[in-house]
């Protein structure tokens, strides 16, 4: 047996015995990139990196085999720099988007590529559900959003953008036509109950999400209806029907709504009596509009950017309130953040800013590039729409114009975790030029997206051992080297028995099941 000490803590390994699985065996989480339990040691990534503590020096503990008397340092400082520099390293030539341009510039951060994919399957209920995730009145931001979404998609630089907006519109209004409108599933009721101060789009979607979330929530509006600016629009471009539709599918989730009831600043002191937290979101600050002592600026209601916090620590502010904005989705989005950054305040009475996690990004697509990222959806020009909308036929035909512009593999992507993780610059090293996407499209079997391929090569010790007739290796020598089919063959010709195999041992997005959804 082999004695060594991890982390300060003593273990015995049989000879032989990498220091990575001697880690494992107590308890300690050392991440990889290139290591796959059961294929040949390939040392590559170094996100694996630790510390010999007698002589200070770096090695990869995925191949090492453990000695007697090592003493390994995994968690310092300088080690977690040292992953992070090999992270961002890998990051400088990963040429990949993790979310879509159109869903970083929506305002709720929708998931647009998802529910374009979906509504082309015909799969409108999925669509819908995917939707709610984010927006809470699609059917009334479908008719007047000024869809900021369209101006980020890359489908614009080879004609039109996707018709977005349209698009969401239709699987919101398909929903309200059904006898049974989706509702979605609740969370058992806690304890915690959260007051709501106004029913605009701001305050109604914080509502719905955390009635969802399982907090019993109350809605207080000074006006006989809720809406509040919604029911100053044109009825030809906003009909009554679909406001009041929409509001009863918020109530359904069992929110309360107290109407013609006016919050002064003695009635405020009691809500934060009476609520484990409390939502200002009752519009612009006038004298109509009291900002109840809170901390205000020239725009509004002062709160910290990434959790709505105001200067009282239980109470929130959102919506028109804090800033502003002729844009409604703003302030819906900004519902469901708010609902997110109370949920996680009420289980750990720490106030936390909304969650964002790492993206990868790359800009404007290059001409070279338009041919590739269509080859990912139907060339057809925009689908028009009339009074009523997208037809059934003309919202598929619409949705299959999109050009899958996210990652493949967001929530498995074992990059993008561990760039979360260690907060990793992706812009640290990279150089003026970037490679070219290509897109090698078997569209009953795999997708391959070279410039996305961080050569750790499991798929090329995953095809040898399956015994591939061709399978994957390297091609090429030095920086030059890259990862695909020898012989110039197709990745179908390559990948006959390990197509799925390889898929989900990628640890990026480079390789991913055509038709397979992660996100649903």
């Amino acid at each position: 047996m082999v004695k060594l000490t991890i982390d300060n803590q003593t273990t015995e390994v049989q000879p032989g015995t990498s220091v990575w699985q001697a880690a494992q065996s107590l308890g300690i989480d050392i991440p990889t990139m290139c290591y796959l339990e059961g294929t040949e040691h390939f040392t590559s990534c170094m996100i694996c990196l630790v510390k010999d503590a007698k002589n200070g020096r770096f090695f990869a503990s995925c191949s090492t085999p453990a000695f007697e008397g090592q003493t390994i340092i995994t968690n310092d400082a300088e080690t977690i720099e040292s992953r992070k520099a090999a992270l961002e390293l890998l990051l400088s030539e990963h040429v990949g988007d993790c979310e879509a341009p159109c869903q970083l510039v929506c305002p709720a951060h929708m998931n647009i590529p998802l529910m374009n994919r979906l509504i082309a399957k015909g799969d409108f209920a999925k669509a819908l559900e995917v939707v709610k995730r984010d927006i809470a009145l699609p059917s009334i931001l479908g008719r007047i959003c000024p869809a900021p979404c369209e101006a980020g998609c890359r489908r614009k630089q080879v004609d039109e953008a996707v018709s977005i907006c349209l698009l969401k519109r239709y699987v919101g209004d398909e929903d309200l036509k059904t006898e049974k409108p989706y509702q979605p599933q609740l969370a058992a009721l806690s304890e915690k109950k959260v007051a709501v101060i106004g029913a605009g789009p701001a305050g109604l979607a914080a509502a719905y999400y955390l009635q969802i979330k399982g907090h019993q929530t109350v809605i207080f509006e000074k006006n006989s209806k809720a809406g509040g600016e919604l029911l100053q629009i044109d009825p030809e471009l906003l009909p009554a029907e679909v406001i009041e539709q929409e509001l009863a599918q918020i109530m359904a989730t069992g929110v309360q709504i107290r109407l013609n009831e006016t919050i002064d600043d003695n009635r405020f002191s009691e809500l934060q009596n009476d609520f484990d937290a409390v939502i200002v979101a009752n519009g612009t600050i006038s004298e109509g509009n009291l900002s109840f002592g809170l901390n205000t600026n020239k725009a509004g209601i002062t709160v910290e950017k990434t959790s709505h916090v105001t200067s009282i620590p239980k109470v929130f502010a959102i919506g028109h309130s804090v800033r502003t904005s002729k844009l409604a989705v703003r302030s819906v989005g900004q519902g469901k953040e708010v609902a997110t950054v109370i949920d996680n305040y009420l289980k750990t009475s720490e106030v936390k800013g909304y969650p964002v996690r790492f993206n990868s990004k790359f800009g404007r697509l290059a001409e070279i590039e338009f041919i590739e990222y269509q080859k990912d959806s139907e060339n057809a020009p925009r689908q028009k729409a009339d009074k009523e909308g997208f037809t059934r036929e003309a919202a598929i035909q619409e949705a299959k114009r999109c050009m899958h512009c996210d990652c493949r593999n967001p929530e498995s992507c074992v990059l993008r975790e561990l760039s979360d993780r260690y907060h990793a610059v992706q812009k640290r090293f990279q150089s003026e030029e970037r490679l070219n996407v290509k897109k090698f499209i078997h569209r009953e079997g795999i997708v391959y997206e070279p410039a996305k391929c961080i050569k750790c090569g499991i798929c090329v010790r995953l095809t040898r051992q399956h015994q591939e007739e061709f399978g994957f290796t390297f091609i090429g020598r030095g920086f030059d080297v890259k990862v695909g089919v020898p012989f110039n063959e197709s990745i179908q010709k390559g990948l006959e028995k390990t197509a799925a195999i390889v898929a989900k041992a990628c640890p990026t997005g480079a390789l991913a099941m055509f038709n397979v959804e992660e996100q649903i």
